[in-house]
């Protein structure tokens, strides 16, 4: 994957043009650190920037068109005059969802495989006295995920289809996106 044009103050501008709850921008800046996170422990230290903002800029389209997710991305990606290979990464983690665009490269399947993953597992952080997944362990997400009453909106078969096209064991996913959420919890902040 290269790097980008693209910087992140105009990614997030563009983020909060098209999303305004703070569920969403909370959301995009969870999957942007830890996609960031993920990049230097899987060795790609020098496309961190560039996994980020696909991190950052994934659901663009969600809260203003949730009908036309991945596809309408594109068009407004285009504002930012962002790269095909963003463009592609970002629409890839709606495959078989919402487009038939595949994930191919090792960081558009981290991507598909943690978005859903990031938000069951911010769930499951919210119901604990804590609120905070540092206190968190493998053990109780699992069974977090095992509970399909618990954060319903939250696909467990997206997340089982992410691990296998990352030819991970489900434990590993839920685990190292797990360690990725506790070391950047910290920074997850909405700026004024």
């Amino acid at each position: 994957m290269p790097s980008t044009k693209v910087n992140r103050i105009q990614a997030w501008d563009l983020v909060k043009k098209y999303n305004q709850e703070p569920f969403h921008l909370i959301h995009a800046l969870t999957v942007e650190a830890v996609m960031g996170y993920l990049a230097e422990q899987l060795g790609y230290s020098a496309e961190k920037d560039f996994w980020a903002l696909c991190g950052l800029l994934h659901d663009v389209d969600f809260e203003k068109y949730p009908t036309q997710h991945c596809k309408k991305a594109p068009e407004l990606l285009a504002e930012i005059q962002a790269e095909p290979e963003l463009v592609h990464a970002i629409c890839s983690h709606g495959y078989g969802m919402c487009v038939d665009i595949k994930p191919e490269h090792e960081m558009e399947k981290v991507l598909f495989a943690v978005d859903e993953l990031t938000g069951l597992i911010g769930a499951a952080a919210r119901m604990r006295p804590s609120k905070s997944t540092q206190d968190m362990e493998l053990a109780s997400l699992k069974k977090k995920f095992k509970d399909k009453k618990f954060a319903a909106g939250c696909s467990r078969e997206v997340i089982k289809q992410g691990a296998e096209m990352l030819g991970w064991e489900l434990d590993r996913l839920l685990d190292t996106t797990l360690q990725a959420m506790r070391a950047t919890e910290k920074t997850i902040v909405l700026p004024d």
